[in-house]
This record gives C-alpha cells, sequence and structure tokens, in this order.
C-alpha cells in the first residue's frame, strides 16, 4: 500500500491513476506502464481507488505482487468516492507533504494505454520547457486515430454553438470554438484533457490542488485556467501518445453506446466553472446563450428529419441545473 515514505530524493515523476470500478482496464494501463517506467528512472505509479466496493482494491493488488509491479506501483484504498479532484488530490496532497515531493504529477485515466515512449516525451518536454506548467498527451483511438485533447475555455459563443450546432454558424464562431482543429505538432492551449496530463510541482504549490467541490468534470478546464491566471502556460504535446478507450471509466462520454442521460453532477460542474470564475451574470448568458442554440436546434432537427441522438430529457435536465434555478449556488 502507498504511503510518503515511498518516495526518495531520486523520484521525479508520479503517475496518479484513479480507479473506480475498473479493475480490468486499470490493470491493462499498468501493462502498459512496465516499460515506460523502465525507460524513464525515478518513476512510481500510485493507484488510487475511490472507495470501488467491487473487489478493485484486491483485483489490483493481486495483479501488482503476481507481476512483480511492487517496486514501482502502490495501491492507496480511499475511504469514500469523492470524485476525480478528490481521489487525485489524496495522492497528490500526500506527495507534496512528504520529505521527497517529486518535481511532477501525472495524472493517468484508468481507460487509457499509453503507448511507448509516452511519459518520457512529457517529461523531456516540460524539464526543456521551464515556464510551462501543464502538458497534456495527444489521445487517440486504438487504430491511431487522434482525438480532441487540447481546447480553449468556454465564453458565451461556445455555448451557443454547442447548441446550436449549425456548420454556417460554428464556422463563424470557429475561433471561440472550445475545440480547435487537432494540432500536429507541439502548440499552446488553454486546458488539455486529464486523462493524460502532467503537472509541474510548483503549479500546486502556487495556487493549490484541485477543487474538490466538482465530483467529475470540468475540473481539469478550472484547474489550466487557475494555472493560467497564476502566469503559467499549458502545451499539447502530441508525440506522447496515449490511447483513450474514451467513456470507459465513466460510461458518460462512450458514443459507441446510445446516449445516456447526462448526471447531476455534469451539470453542477459546468455551473460552477462559470460561476467561480466569471460570475452569476455571465454565467446568466452562457445559460440562456445554450438554450436557445438547443432549442433553435431541436426545432431544425423536426423540420429536417434528423435522428434524435440528444441525451435523454436534455433541455429540462439543464434547465432545473441552470443558474436561473440554482441562483448562485456552486
Amino acid at each position: 500500500m502507498y504511503d510518503s515514505t515511498q518516495l526518495n530524493s531520486l523520484t521525479r515523476l508520479i503517475v496518479i491513476i484513479l480507479n473506480y470500478r475498473t479493475p480490468g482496464l486499470t490493470v491493462d494501463c499498468l501493462h502498459s506502464l512496465v516499460s515506460e517506467v523502465q525507460s524513464l528512472q525515478g518513476t512510481r505509479v500510485v493507484i488510487a481507488d475511490n472507495a470501488s466496493g467491487d473487489g478493485s482494491v484486491e483485483q489490483i493488488q493481486s495483479a501488482i505482487e503476481t507481476e512483480g509491479w511492487g517496486d514501482w506501483a502502490s495501491l492507496m484504498p480511499l475511504a469514500t468516492n469523492g470524485g476525480y479532484a478528490f481521489g487525485n488530490n489524496a495522492v497528490i496532497r500526500m506527495a507534496l507533504q512528504s520529505a521527497n515531493p517529486p518535481p511532477y504529477f501525472l495524472l493517468l485515466n484508468p481507460d487509457t494505454i499509453v503507448r511507448p515512449g509516452a511519459l518520457k516525451i512529457l517529461f523531456d518536454f516540460m524539464e526543456q520547457h521551464p515556464d510551462v506548467g501543464i502538458a497534456g498527451s495527444r489521445l487517440e483511438d486504438p487504430d491511431g486515430t487522434p482525438q480532441q485533447s487540447a481546447f480553449r475555455f468556454h465564453n458565451v459563443l461556445s455555448e451557443f454553438d454547442f447548441g446550436l450546432r449549425l456548420g454556417a454558424i460554428s464556422k463563424l464562431l470557429s475561433r471561440w470554438a472550445v475545440v480547435p482543429p487537432i494540432c500536429a505538432e507541439v502548440c499552446q492551449a488553454d486546458w488539455v484533457a486529464g486523462a493524460s496530463m502532467i503537472v509541474r510541482r510548483e503549479v500546486f504549490e502556487s495556487v493549490g490542488l484541485l477543487d474538490e467541490k466538482y465530483f467529475l468534470y470540468f475540473e481539469e478546464v478550472d484547474f489550466c485556467l487557475r494555472a493560467r491566471k497564476s502566469g503559467w502556460s499549458c502545451y499539447y504535446v502530441p508525440q506522447s501518445r496515449v490511447v483513450h478507450l474514451v467513456g470507459q471509466s465513466s460510461g458518460v462520454t462512450d458514443t459507441k453506446l446510445p446516449p445516456r442521460r447526462i448526471p447531476k453532477y455534469w451539470f453542477d460542474s459546468r455551473r460552477r466553472y462559470f460561476l467561480k470564475h466569471y460570475g452569476w451574470s455571465y454565467a446568466a448568458l452562457a445559460d440562456t446563450a445554450w438554450v436557445v442554440g438547443f432549442v433553435l436546434w431541436r426545432w431544425r432537427r423536426v423540420l429536417q428529419r434528423k435522428p434524435d441522438q440528444d441525451p435523454p430529457k436534455m433541455l429540462s435536465d439543464f434547465l432545473l441545473n441552470s443558474v436561473f434555478l440554482k441562483g448562485g449556488e456552486v
């Protein structure tokens, strides 16, 4: 089991994998890290389990012992499931309070398979660019097709575009779109996906840990924005390639399954993000923009007889969780 005494002056990177009822995925991820740990000396991997209660702890610990990974991988069972930020912070906090806090932390989803050299590429990039606080990998499908991994911050116009989904308008608003074209080379981004994101220790020391009031979603957006406000830049490093089995860990964003009703915590996270960073008036504008765009889209869908691929009760759930009904609640 993990404790901070396992860290020493030679520890350069802690990889954090947060497991919640996905022990098979987590073990597969660990298999992909074997060669990475060997090529990047001073790497430790810590698996935090968010009180899965499904035998995950026993299965993962058994794999660590059976495969002989104990010299670099440790398990940290948590008593409660406090969400993504909570689970990652448990490991980060303990490491920062140790006598030998490492210079880098890598947040890695359990539903990932790390391509050869991915960790060392990120590590070397951070070493060569001391002004960069955060960097993210290129996420991709198993066949190598790139996924969106680097983004712009959310804004009123992007919310309208999200709701409307009209090609001509999307082109006009492209400079404000949260999802820009995928870069083939290293480029600066507002924020990167938390599925594979390396963070310099000094960023945590200057802006604090991940905000645990986000249960799931928007926590990496929030963290990257806080880092930006403190002078840290964020970069996308596509040479670091990581397979991301989208939605396998959360079950929400799996595009291969029929749309599921969006959980309340997604709406709570979105509302918190806008209220926290921009205030109630801006959040109200963002909510209005999305609703207007979405209603127009629904009318257009009916008129053009397009298939209904929206999550169930999307509009009613959005309105019930908007700032108009929730106020300034974060």
